[in-house]
């Protein structure tokens, strides 16, 4: 009894000694030529609207997306990876425009406010989940566009991951399948 005791007041004692290891959160990089959305390949520079990035723990390397909706569709798809230690959007209340969502005016997304349902489609011709730094930002783009303002944990699963019909800007829709069809 005497040796259980003393094993674990040792135990105890061990694992109070043990640092708290705070991990650090990386910060946003600057949007360059080169940088690739994770799921289309395609250059993110050649899309209109607001881009984002999500940085996984021990990648020094960001994922693009075109779209801000395929970041959060990454959050929530059970296939992706969950070792997220931040993800980054485009504060489109900072943007020249939509053509222009900028470069460098990342903000965190669970600080942003989005504004989903709009009439505003993203680059890829989806809907989009629009991100603004400000509440009255999001609203005046809602009062001119539609849509409802939601923050990142409140935007419904079925939003980002179910099938979609694209806009008839890029003349494509969906077979019911997910898959884009002319």
């Amino acid at each position: 009894m005497k040796r259980r005791f003393i094993f674990l007041l040792a135990l105890g004692l061990l694992a109070g000694c043990q640092e708290e290891v705070e991990i650090v959160k990386p910060a946003a990089i600057v949007l360059t030529p080169e940088a690739a959305g994770h799921y289309c390949q395609m250059t993110v520079l050649e899309h209109d609207g607001p881009k984002a990035q999500i940085h996984l723990t021990g990648n020094p390397f960001p994922f693009w997306f075109t779209q801000v909706r395929d970041a959060v569709a990454f959050m929530h798809s059970p296939e992706e990876p969950k070792n997220i230690a931040a993800i980054y959007v485009n504060d489109m209340g900072a943007a020249r425009s939509w053509k222009e969502p900028g470069f460098e005016n990342w903000i965190e997304a669970e600080a942003a406010w989005f504004v989903v349902d709009s009439r505003q489609t993203g680059g890829m011709g989806a809907p989009e989940t629009i991100p603004f730094g400000t509440e009255e930002g999001a609203k005046a783009f809602a009062a001119a566009n539609g849509g409802r303002i939601l923050r990142l944990h409140d935007i419904p699963v079925d939003y980002v991951l179910a099938p979609v019909e694209l806009s008839s800007a890029t003349g494509l829709t969906s077979n019911g399948s997910g898959e884009a069809v002319r």
